[in-house]
């Protein structure tokens, strides 16, 4: 009587620890493909197209303003916009070549 009163007062079985581990690795991987390459790939796309910029490239900026490629250094850009107006541009706020050199 007394062995069967304390085989029906046992805990249950806790989940199993490595489904855990499935179900987490799973949700990373998940996260990865979805959120974490395709960002990577697009800001190395990114940094490529402005390493490659040259002189006499049009460009537009982040800000919107479209412009000829004028001079370039290695942290700035100089634009020339509308006129004779040139604008100083840090090289990363270039959002995207219109058109190559002339």
């Amino acid at each position: 009587m007394m062995t069967s009163a304390l085989l029906v007062q046992s805990a249950p079985a806790g989940p199993n620890p490595l489904s855990t581990v499935v179900l987490f690795g799973g949700l990373f991987a998940i996260f990865y493909f979805l959120l974490i390459r395709p960002q990577r790939k697009q800001q190395q796309a990114h940094e490529q197209m402005v390493a490659n910029l040259a002189k006499g490239d049009e460009v537009v900026t982040l800000g919107g303003v479209v412009g000829q490629i004028v001079h370039l250094t290695d942290d700035r850009i100089t634009i020339k916009t509308a006129g004779d107006t040139r604008l100083e541009i840090d090289r990363a706020k270039i959002g995207r070549r219109l058109s190559g050199g002339s």
